[in-house]
């Protein structure tokens, strides 16, 4: 889609080297399936990089905001299979995860742990998790395994035109290859790894592509990943004696139909299925002051088994028709993820209930979590030499549920004991609707300069209804359904002016929210605790890109300055948490990717990202003034270096490695250790060195690799120190602490028929 041949074929040129930027020299790691893409990646192509970020087909550079795109080949290149894996490739991006598949984005700094998601993801054309803040969407972002990927893209800044609630800082994309009527493509590839101090970790994938004719085609890939623990339960308090209790295991698959009968009509069928089957957390016992891991070894007091069974099932029809004066989409999709989750709190509960009902016991919380999503979308697009234009409208019918139930069992088994009274149960069951229309128009005022102006009115209504019972909230209650209803405008400006064939600055305004809505009551809560109001955010972002004309060099900068109103938080009355708004906050940051080829065969790439995040009102969760936002550090960065050569007739060999420094941060909001202290728990600052090497043989390829090279045990949560009101979690007032996966060896080969 191009109005103009000659910018186009220049901003061909700028848009490799835009996405090179994001990738450096790791795009240089082919394996054979992906050599095109490689290609691209390294700037050895006119062929445009091709993004839709903007709901539309543009060329990278001609996106006027902050936009990273971190191709397939790199993905597989640097083994990277899930979030932690990918994140030096994005700056701006961090995670807070303390087990697999439990995972919250943060763009931007934009965190203060609550449970609505801040961070929109999208497999294709489907939003995936709930917009509502009643199933735990935030801690829940779909991780999909990234095996045959075409690339994904992370948009940093609200993303609300266009993609509406939820996108309150940013959007991540995953982007599936779509199938090719071109030849029958078999790859496959199979590695190993080894942990300090942990189990093997193993991993297999399949990929079958098959032309069933000259317009439809069929694609399906397989992957299986089980994750080596490497965490102990060493006796502490009493718990048990076992090791590597946090193992995983990851499987699945995705398989797409293409159907293209005609040059004006294609319908794409596409079904995704993964489950993520993890058994304890990655935390470990940690001092509460220094967060110095307790006992010498990563360790974590296990009274009960724990784990997390989490289902990802996604189902979508996207269909496109040329109308000769622009084009008509539509997507129709079917999202489903679904959670059973066992949490011991046998240290912190089990003298309580024996004190309460005179038996001995270990006390655990099952959950199931549910959430099921129906969204359909229509949009209209076209364009010409003055404007490019996108009209649409959107529609999403959200149920969620989540059951709690807790448990005095028999020591040493997950039994419930008999005879004995009702301890704990909750019910939240929960709906979500939701209807907007929203535009977009890209006015092109002269040959270099054009202003992108967008707007969604969205609407959306809300239902909830709870009931606990048990001795522990009191007895029977029935809260009734609570509704609530909200309408909203969300809208961005966004003009970009192009300094040379090769470079152009942007400006950005843009607004984005969260949805509020009816919450889940503690016993006894007073009515006004009965719903809670959205927040939103309003971002001024600028920025440069640019590249040489050879292609030899790329630099992207972006500065912005972000103000949060009405900040959603976790509060917590009585032991029990539930959703508030507690005033305000602002991030001011700047970012930067830069690519140089010196050389032939040679890349260097840097990333980096300085993020001021602050609260800038009292919380009731004990963030105050100044604070600055959870796990969001000032300043972090990665360097990346790759180096491919021929070796004879038919191989080619490389090398290369990555370096990510994470300044230091601060932990989760704890309210009695900031009155104590302060100030807020710091995590320190750690780095991550990763090293690869291979070579392609044609069809077939090995890989060599170590990640985590110095052993560092950095962070990536904090819990805190008690749980009810007061009652420690963990043995000797230990914290828990989520940790990086220890240095670890591994070795891959793939191959392709």
């Amino acid at each position: 889609m191009t109005r103009s041949k000659s910018l186009t074929m220049r901003w061909a040129l700028a848009a490799s080297a835009a996405t090179s930027l994001v990738t450096g020299a790791a795009a240089a790691q082919e394996t054979p399936a992906t050599r095109d893409q490689v290609a691209r990646d390294a700037g050895g192509s006119d062929e445009e990089i091709i993004v839709t970020a903007q709901r539309r087909e543009q060329a990278l550079i001609e996106v006027p905001q902050s936009i990273s795109v971190v191709s397939g080949a790199t993905l597989e290149g640097q083994q990277a299979d899930s979030f932690a894996d990918y994140l030096k490739l994005v700056p701006g991006l961090q995670l807070d995860e303390s087990r697999q598949g439990q995972a919250r984005l943060i763009i931007r700094g934009v965190n203060t742990e609550g449970v609505a998601s801040t961070v929109g993801v999208y497999m294709d054309e489907t939003p995936f998790g709930s917009s509502s803040g009643l199933v735990n969407a935030a801690v829940l972002a779909g991780d999909f395994d990234t095996f045959d990927l075409d690339r994904i893209e992370v948009l940093r800044g609200p993303q609300g035109t266009f993609y509406g609630a939820s996108s309150l800082s940013g959007v991540l994309k995953f982007v599936t290859r779509a199938p090719s009527t071109d030849r029958i493509e078999v790859r496959t590839r199979a590695g190993i790894e080894t942990s300090d101090g942990g189990d093997a970790s193993y991993r297999g994938n399949l990929v079958v592509n098959i032309p069933l004719s000259d317009s439809v085609a069929f694609r399906a890939s397989g992957t299986y990943r089980r994750e080596g623990g490497f965490i102990d339960s060493i006796g502490t308090g009493g718990s048990d004696v076992d090791k590597n209790i946090n193992d995983a295991e990851i499987y699945g698959g995705r398989a797409s139909l293409l159907i293209k009968p005609s040059e004006t009509f294609n319908l794409r069928l596409t079904a995704v299925a993964q489950n993520i089957k993890a058994d304890a957390a990655s935390l470990v016992e940690s001092d509460p002051d220094t967060l110095d891991t307790l006992y010498g070894r990563l360790t974590q007091a296990q009274f009960v088994p724990t784990f997390s069974d989490l289902r990802y099932r996604v189902y979508n029809a996207t269909g496109t028709l040329d109308l000769g004066f622009g084009e008509l989409t539509s997507s129709t999709s079917y999202a489903t993820q679904k959670q059973k989750l066992q949490t011991d709190y046998s240290f912190a509960l089990s003298p309580l209930i024996e004190a309460l009902l005179g038996v001995p016991n270990e006390f655990f919380q099952a959950q199931r979590t549910d959430s099921k999503k129906f969204t359909q979308e229509l949009r209209l697009s076209g364009e010409s030499k003055v404007a490019d234009w996108l009209v649409g409208a959107y529609y999403t019918s959200e149920d969620g549920l989540i059951l709690q139930d807790f448990i005095a069992a028999t020591p040493g088994s997950t039994t419930p004991i008999a005879g004995l009274p009702l301890i704990g149960f909750a019910r939240v069951e929960s709906d979500y609707r939701e209807i907007a229309v929203f535009a977009d128009v890209t006015w092109h005022l002269t040959d270099r300069f054009e202003i992108d102006v967008g707007g969604r009115y969205s609407s959306n209504k809300q239902k909830a209804h709870q009931l606990t019972d048990g001795i522990l909230v009191g007895g029977a209650n029935d809260f009734g359904n609570i509704r609530s209803k909200e309408d909203v405008f969300t809208y961005s400006v966004a003009p970009r002016f192009a300094l040379s064939d090769d470079a152009s600055i942007y400006a950005r305004i843009a607004k984005g929210f969260r949805p509020g809505g009816p919450n889940v009551l503690p016993p006894g809560a007073p009515a006004e605790f009965g719903s809670y109001d959205s927040d939103s955010v309003i971002s001024y972002e600028a920025g440069l890109k640019m590249q040489s004309a050879d292609r030899v060099f790329g630099l992207d900068i972006a500065l912005f300055h972000i103000d949060w109103k009405d900040i959603q938080l976790l509060a917590t009355q009585d032991g029990f948490n539930f959703n508030a708004n507690g005033g305000g906050a602002k991030v001011d940051g700047a970012e930067l990717s830069a690519r140089i080829n010196p050389t032939p065969g040679l890349s260097l790439s840097v990333n980096g990202a300085y993020t001021n995040a602050r609260l800038t009102t009292d919380t009731e969760i004990g963030g105050l003034d100044g604070d600055r936002l959870p796990f969001t550090p000032k300043f972090s960065a990665s360097l990346n270096a790759d180096y491919k050569w021929a070796v004879g007739n038919d191989a080619t060999a490389r090398i290369g490695g990555s370096l990510r420094h994470v300044s230091s941060q601060s932990g989760s909001f704890d309210t009695a250790f900031r009155t104590e202290n302060g100030r807020q728990r710091r995590v320190e600052a750690y780095d991550v060195i990763d090293l690869r090497a291979g070579v392609d043989f044609g069809r077939f390829s090995v890989d060599a690799f170590v990640r985590n090279l110095g052993n560092s045990h950095g962070r990536t949560s904090t819990t805190g120190t008690d749980v009810f009101g007061g009652f420690p979690l963990y043995p000797g007032g230990a914290i828990g602490t989520g940790v990086i996966r220890p240095r670890t060896f591994g070795m891959s080969l793939g191959a392709e028929f």
